[in-house]
Order: C-alpha cells, then structure tokens, then sequence
C-alpha cells in the first residue's frame, strides 16, 4: 500500500517511520482514534456546507426581494448589495479554512499524544499530505479483514 503513495512523498517516509507505524497498529486503539477523528470532520464538514448552503440561499433571497424593491422605488444599488453578499460569502469561507486548520492541528495532537509515528503540529503543506496519506494508509488497514492463523 505504502507504493501507492507518490513517489516525492515515499521519499519522505523511510523504513523507520513504516516500522513504526506497523508497531502502534497493532492495537486497535490508533484504528479507533483515526475513526472517531474522521467521523468528526466529516460531520463538522457537512454542518459547514450545509451552512454556507443556507448563506448562498440567503443572498438569493436577498437579490430577489433587491429586484421587486426597485420595481416599486430605488433604494440600494444592486452593485452594494453583491459586494456585501460576496464579502460575507468570503468572511464566511475564511472561517471555515480557520476551522479546518484547527481540526487539523487538534488531529495532529491526538495522534502525536497516541504515539502514531508521522504526527506532530505542523502547517507544512507537504508534511500536512505526508500525515493525509498515513491516515489514509490506516483506514485503508482498518477495513481490510484480519488474516486467519491456522493453529496445529
């Protein structure tokens, strides 16, 4: 699994870290933390857009209620009303990077706190891809079916 992972980033995971990594799954207690951390985000991931959705509704809302308003009287021009509503838009989006930089440095801590190898607070893109592709690497491990021993 480890050979699916591009080459520029194979570089910087090193026998050691792979040793390492086998050595902490093989207890289920790291496979249960990276599930639990996923679950989380993916349900704060959806809690955002489903927020943004509703924003997006809002300006809609808010432009057609513009268009009906001018019909009967001017009042504020639809170029003041689209620079609030792309602002807002951005405001909103700049808080979510916020929040999903957060999740990702209290991800980092937990997993350096649990000992997986790899982990540790960084904003380093490259190490940030470096730790996706390790978790990616443990849930993959994590669905796969245990091997049978044959006891004689």
């Amino acid at each position: 699994m480890a050979r699916e992972i591009p080459p520029k980033y194979q570089q910087r995971m090193p026998q050691e870290l792979l040793s390492g990594l086998a050595n902490t799954l093989l207890h289920d207690t790291i496979f249960e933390i990276v599930k639990g951390l996923k679950e989380i985000q993916d349900v704060a991931e959806k809690l955002m857009f489903q927020t943004r959705v509703k924003l997006r509704e809002k300006h809609q809302v808010e432009r057609q209620l513009f268009r009906q308003q001018v019909q009967s009287k001017p009042s504020m021009k639809m170029k003041e009303l689209l620079h609030r509503q792309k602002k807002d838009m951005k405001n909103y989006d700049m808080k979510v990077v916020m929040n999903m930089d957060q999740k990702v440095s209290d991800q980092q801590v937990m997993l350096e706190k649990a000992g997986v190898p790899g982990f540790y607070v960084t904003n380093n893109p490259p190490e940030i891809q470096l730790q996706m592709y390790i978790l990616d690497f443990i849930l993959k491990l994590s669905q796969m079916p245990l091997p049978t021993v044959a006891l004689e």
